[in-house]
């Protein structure tokens, strides 16, 4: 049973004139959020009150909240930058072998894109790629893509540019029947849609950080599944290894590495700036409860759906939406003009492929619906 959440706006520090509907963009932080950084800014002008607890206190907090968001043990969590590290970590740990598949979706986005051409290349594998499928069912056209000779499927849980949907228990399960590796993009749903681990069952998963779960740029998530937590991390740094706590033994190198993933942690993961943002970022999502985000949001995109669809705009049916993000077709093509005439009306969105991507949140407001259509007439 889900809870409809009210507008949470004063929870941000976002202007009532400002119609801000671009979070697949980057999110506003939260004033919470705002102010443990603030504080972590000032702590670091006075770094004789950094104590080693300071290196470790957020960093194991981030990942025991990444993996209850998931449903996972926080031990099965990496603290990364970016999903591209993410992807790159995937790909130097899966096995492929010359002539399997990599398969990817059209226009997929290119942090999920670049490091699997490159072990194809490396591997004599080939890039599969999915094409958009104009009925918008892109599990389906998946599904038919996975073969016995697939090594990887690499997706998001929804498509960047539109936020068209893929039922990724259907897929995970195919790629566990066929034995082919689940490697997920997430950033564009974490925190806006549910997720859980167990249903799925990835090999890997990362999530950046600064777009649905609200948090800093430069700090980001992967879930790697036990399976593969005895692989070769990207880097080798003084904290994935052993007793790394002890900084009085930091000269004794060690060749043991933290348990799990730590192991795969990116040097200078215990960042004492980006981590409690991050932090305060994560607790007040499992405070709303993504069930509940992900329900009244779906509200929102609908009633955008239904204001577009007057307009004549085009969009995919709501069976194959996410409930956080639409992508909105023009018939007569996106005007070249239309993002300056949008932000001279203070209303901010995205133009991804051939879509107006509309990606409202929690601090959406009633007015911020009106100014946007009153702002498209002039397509």
């Amino acid at each position: 049973m889900t809870t409809l959440i009210s507008c949470q706006r004063d929870l941000f520090e976002i202007p009532d004139d400002v119609a801000y509907l671009n979070c697949a963009y980057t999110a506003p932080l939260l004033r919470a959020a705002s102010l443990a950084g603030r504080r972590a800014l000032e702590q670091k002008s006075a770094p004789w009150t950094l104590t080693v607890n300071h290196f470790f206190e957020h960093l194991e907090e981030n990942r025991r909240l990444f993996g209850r968001l998931i449903g996972a043990p926080a031990d099965h969590v990496a603290i990364i930058p970016a999903a591209s590290y993410g992807m790159a970590l995937a790909a130097r740990n899966l096995p492929v072998d010359r002539g399997q598949s990599i398969v990817l979706l059209q226009n997929q986005f290119p942090s999920n894109v670049y490091a699997w051409q490159r072990l194809a290349v490396s591997k004599g594998a080939r890039i599969v790629t999915v094409k958009r499928p104009d009925d918008h069912d892109w599990t389906a056209a998946v599904l038919e893509r996975i073969d016995p000779g697939t090594a990887v499927v690499a997706l998001p849980n929804c498509h960047w540019t539109d936020g068209t949907l893929l039922d990724l228990v259907a897929i995970g399960a195919k790629c566990r029947r066929l034995r082919a590796a689940l490697v997920l993009d997430l950033t564009q749903s974490l925190g806006a849609m549910p997720f859980s681990v167990a249903d799925v069952q990835p090999d890997f998963l990362v999530a950046a950080a600064h777009k649905w779960l609200l948090g800093p740029y430069s700090y980001g998530y992967c879930y790697v599944a036990p399976r593969w937590q005895e692989g070769i991390p990207l880097e080798e740094n003084w904290l994935n290894r052993e007793n790394s706590q002890d900084f009085a033994l930091l000269v004794d190198y060690r060749s043991d590495y933290q348990p799990g993933a730590r192991r795969f942690d990116t040097g200078g993961a215990s960042n004492f700036i980006l981590a409690p943002i991050a932090s305060a970022a994560l607790n007040q999502i499992l405070r709303w409860g993504v069930a509940n985000i992900a329900a009244s949001l779906g509200q929102i995109t609908d009633v955008i759906a239904e204001r577009a669809e007057q307009m004549g705009l085009t969009m995919a049916p709501p069976s194959q939406r996410a409930p956080h993000m639409i992508g909105l077709g023009v018939p007569a093509g996106v005007p070249e003009h239309l993002l300056s005439v949008l932000s001279q009306h203070r209303v901010y969105i995205s133009i991804r492929g051939d879509s107006l991507r509309v990606a409202p949140h929690l601090f959406t407001s009633e007015s911020d619906i009106e100014r946007l259509f009153e702002a498209l007439v002039h397509i």
